[in-house]
């Protein structure tokens, strides 16, 4: 019987395209950990998170950089956030519980979501044609998050710089993600 050895890997794992002044990435290495804050332990739970990370957890519809600016957290809702950051191991649920003393609950999502980096003078016009919120940098700035829809698949968005986006779906339909994505470029070069 043959040997067969299973590698896991993020499904858009490599992509790299330039499109004009617009530059479209998928990190191979994204690591996604959702976490909760305990009923009744809130406010042992965001002591213990700003202890870990150096930063207050951010508002609802926030971001906010940890203090070694190796992650990123987003608030989602009054309970619930994600902290992003750069991993290669299937133990991310774990480096986040360590590093919060384990006082929320945390939960690995690095598999069920995939990741797009777009960035470069086009990309808000790219965007607006496919996401129904207001991207206007005066509206939606830097750090800003929000969950919305694109083509018809749930997305959040993340304004990570003043040109740059970072984009995350679920990964069961990365492929046609993407391609809405490089559609919408396409469209504005």
């Amino acid at each position: 019987m043959a040997e067969y050895k299973l590698i896991a890997e993020p499904p858009l794992a490599g992509y790299d395209e330039t499109f004009g002044n617009v530059r479209l990435v998928s990190p191979a290495d994204f690591a996604l950990v959702s976490i909760a804050l305990p009923l009744g332990d809130e406010a042992k739970a965001l002591k213990a998170i700003k202890t870990g990370y150096g930063v207050d957890v951010p508002e609802v519809g926030h971001s906010a950089i940890s203090k070694d600016g190796n992650a990123r957290l987003l608030r989602m809702a009054q309970d619930q956030a994600f902290v992003v950051f750069t991993h290669d191991q299937p133990d991310a649920a774990a480096i986040v519980a360590k590093r919060v003393k384990a006082a929320v609950y945390v939960t690995d999502q690095t598999d069920v979501w995939t990741a797009l980096h777009l960035s470069g003078a086009s990309s808000r016009h790219a965007l607006e044609r496919i996401c129904p919120i207001d991207l206007h940098a005066d509206v939606f700035a830097e750090g800003h998050v929000a969950r919305t829809v694109m083509e018809h698949l749930g997305v959040m968005v993340v304004r990570d710089a003043q040109d740059s986006f970072v984009l995350l779906s679920a990964s069961s339909s990365a492929g046609s993600f993407l391609h809405a994505v490089e559609t919408s470029i396409r469209n504005v070069m």
